[in-house]
């Protein structure tokens, strides 16, 4: 039978506030319908970690495959609630706040990592000028980097403040939360071009190594969707996280509004 982590309570923290991303800012967020700034994606898909790594311990975070989709927003200050059901060996995971659904997802261990060829990603800096968000700027098939980051010291303990995370496994054992690797997702398009508001609104992540604090990160990511759907302009990346220059850390499929449709006047 299979034994299930209790549901995850978690108050909300929109960590990006002072960011570039001003979807973060309640004045500009409500401009698009919303009720207030939103917590980044990337926090809510890190809620969502607690759980397998509740199941699976360290072996999630060498080789867990988790995905999310993001259907309604997480407000700062608000009671979430991460809870999951079996589905065959691995997980569903669901996301709510405020009585609605808000994320959906599922989480698996698989057996081995799967192989990773470094080769396959094109190792490019981000761009020197960073110039104003349009078509071309993700064209597809276009190859994306990253700067390298690091969150050694208290930089790891930081993140981990900020996602509300108290699972003492990152502390004892040194390692990286793997909603880290998010956050680095979301700067190929930071890096690569000057962004409005826009959201992050859905990933895919097979992690393939343990991360930590002291790595050198960086992203090689390929675009491999840029077109329109209901209004909105949407970028899809296939990317490779690497430390070291030499250490496969997660294969992720990242998607996000990068022009979201201004909200209809009423």
């Amino acid at each position: 039978m299979t034994v299930l982590p209790e549901p995850y309570g978690v108050v909300a923290h929109n960590s990006a506030k002072q960011s570039e991303n001003r979807m973060h800012d309640d004045a500009v967020a409500r401009r698009f319908g919303f009720v207030g700034g939103l917590v980044p994606g990337v926090d809510v898909l890190a809620y969502m970690t607690h759980l397998p790594v509740a199941k699976w311990g360290r072996g999630f975070l060498e080789r867990g495959l988790i995905e999310a989709r993001f259907v309604k927003p997480v407000y700062d200050g608000d009671d979430v609630e991460v809870s999951a059901e079996p589905d065959g060996e691995g997980l569903t995971l669901r996301v709510e706040s405020r009585g609605e659904l808000c994320a959906t997802g599922a989480a698996a261990l698989p057996e081995h990592a799967p192989p990773a060829r470094l080769g396959n990603f094109r190792a490019v800096p981000p761009v020197t000028i960073r110039r104003p968000v349009d078509s071309s700027s993700y064209e597809l098939g276009k190859w994306l980097g990253t700067a390298p980051q690091c969150w050694a010291g208290d930089a790891a303990i930081g993140y981990l403040a900020e996602v509300r995370e108290a699972d003492p496994i990152y502390r004892a054992e040194g390692l990286l939360h793997p909603g880290v690797l998010q956050r680095i997702m979301n700067r190929v398009l930071i890096e690569n071009a000057l962004l409005g508001a826009w959201m992050h609104v859905g990933s895919e992540m097979q992690l393939l190594n343990a991360a930590r604090p002291t790595d050198q990160l960086t992203a090689r990511a390929k675009v491999t969707g840029n077109y329109e759907k209901k209004g909105h302009r949407i970028v899809e990346l296939d990317a490779l996280i690497v430390a070291g220059g030499d250490t496969a850390i997660a294969h992720c499929h990242h998607v996000a509004i990068y022009q979201p449709r201004a909200k209809a006047a009423a």
